[in-house]
């Protein structure tokens, strides 16, 4: 598997490319947004890609990815803020990795990802069962909001609304069983990976940004301590406060 990491620290460059080779990757690297956009067209397996670069931003080097490939994108950054979590995963990124963190959970990471993006699963991670399908796999509604798990779409009021993969697995699992409680421990094993090492703030940065694109953070409400939901807001259900 062919990596592109797109990094202009030799200190965190040297160690990954050394630490990813050993298990089996293959890293270019490019020490420039520029510089990892032409890269880019080789069509690499999975791109890593540092926010703070020196010539451009990180986010902008995201969206021009996005708009031209498919390709997996991990953001590895030492920005901490959830606003800059959102947008890179709005804008298309897979999965963000916070600063300092080991190449063993960079590689599980990999790892997961690829297996969402490329639609196998791991043997002790089995697809969830999704709800019966109408005549003909027909999608699932839920008030104005249409989920097609053949076609992976999405529409919400007619228009449809444009997921990164990992959203919409999110989606379509608590989709599932509308208005049922799921843990953030039952979510991150069957959205993300039962062997997922790292903090669950990614949980919560594709929560906000599912939230964001349902225009309407009553989608999604938060059981407090113990994890989220799927409603219609139109319903009149009673649920805790959504932040």
């Amino acid at each position: 598997m062919r990596l592109l990491l797109i990094e202009d620290d030799d200190r965190i460059a040297g160690p990954l490319t050394e630490g990813l080779g050993r298990y089996g990757y293959t890293v270019d690297r490019a020490r420039t947004g520029a510089a990892g956009l032409a890269d880019a067209a080789a069509s690499p397996d999975l791109v890593l890609l540092d926010l703070g670069l020196p010539d451009m931003d990180g986010l902008d080097v995201c969206r021009s990815l996005r708009a031209k490939s498919g390709v997996p994108i991990i953001m590895i950054t030492a920005r901490g803020e959830e606003a800059d979590r959102i947008v890179g995963l709005e804008l298309g990124a897979d999965d963000y990795l916070a600063k300092p963190f080991g190449v063993r959970e960079l590689v599980a990471r990999i790892r997961a990802v690829t297996r969402r993006t490329t639609g196998a699963l791991p043997v002790d991670s089995p697809e969830p069962a999704g709800p019966p399908a109408g005549p003909g796999g027909g999608a699932q509604r839920l008030g104005p909001l249409e989920i097609d798990r053949r076609t992976r779409q999405v529409r919400l009021d007619g228009g449809e609304i444009s997921l990164t993969p990992r959203e919409f697995d999110l989606l379509s699992y608590l989709a599932q069983d509308p208005g049922a409680v799921h843990s953030r421990q039952q979510i991150m094993d069957a959205v993300w990976d039962p062997h997922f090492f790292g903090p669950t703030k990614t949980l919560d940065a594709h929560v906000a940004a599912l939230r964001r694109k349902l225009e309407d953070p009553r989608w999604i409400t938060t059981a407090r301590g113990v994890g989220f939901r799927l409603t219609d807001p139109a319903q009149d259900m009673p649920s805790e406060a959504s932040g």
